[in-house]
């Protein structure tokens, strides 16, 4: 299984919100950075890029809308789970055929479950996933995925994580103390993931 980023947060959205969950002025506000000071404007963004992965990789999440391709080598037997959640839409599935020649599976043959996190795709009621030809990445299975385009639909609490993970980093720039005992996350960053969190099996 092979996962692609293909249009990243924030290109080609029809909003202008910003391509991060936090604005910059979010994190300055929390860490208390005074206003007319913007020497270190650099560092405070690559921490909301730093949190914003952390709590991505954490939940099983993406947060603002992204696409991606999800890249199999055959259709599974029955039911596909989807690797990013929340699941917004399926663009399109794709697969080679026993020929040899690239097919676009039909919206009807599809029954798409954006419901479940993560989202699921399986074949209509009735029908089977069509055979594919034996060859590496033979079906791509193009998805948008994330909670909506602008910051204001990230959860309150996914956002408040990943504050304090901004403050936390920001105040401790090594990875370990003089004594050697590693800084650890503050614990609130956790607590307030976890309900979102996408438990998988596989």
């Amino acid at each position: 299984m092979g996962l692609k980023l293909i249009i990243p947060p924030g290109i080609g959205s029809p909003t202008t919100g910003p391509a991060e969950p936090l604005t910059l002025e979010d994190a300055r506000a929390h860490i208390r950075a005074y206003s007319d000071v913007t020497a270190e404007d650099s560092l405070i963004e690559s921490l909301i890029t730093a949190a914003r992965a952390y709590a991505e990789n954490f939940t099983n999440r993406v947060l603002l809308t992204q696409t991606w391709d999800l890249v199999l080598d055959a259709f599974p037997a029955g039911i596909l789970e989807l690797p990013q959640a929340p699941l917004q839409s399926i663009d399109s599935v794709l697969y080679i055929d026993s020929d040899g020649a690239e097919q676009t599976l039909a919206a009807s043959a599809y029954k798409v479950d954006a419901v479940t996190d993560p989202g699921r795709v399986a074949p209509a009621y009735g029908a089977l996933w069509p055979m594919t030809r034996a060859e590496p990445n033979a079906v791509t299975i193009r998805f948008v995925a994330g909670y909506g385009d602008a910051a204001a639909a990230v959860p309150m609490p996914i956002k408040q994580a990943m504050l304090l993970m901004v403050g936390h980093l920001y105040q401790n720039r090594e990875a370990v103390q003089a004594e050697g005992d590693f800084y650890r996350l503050p614990l609130g960053v956790e607590a307030l993931l976890s309900p979102y969190r996408v438990l998988r099996w596989d």
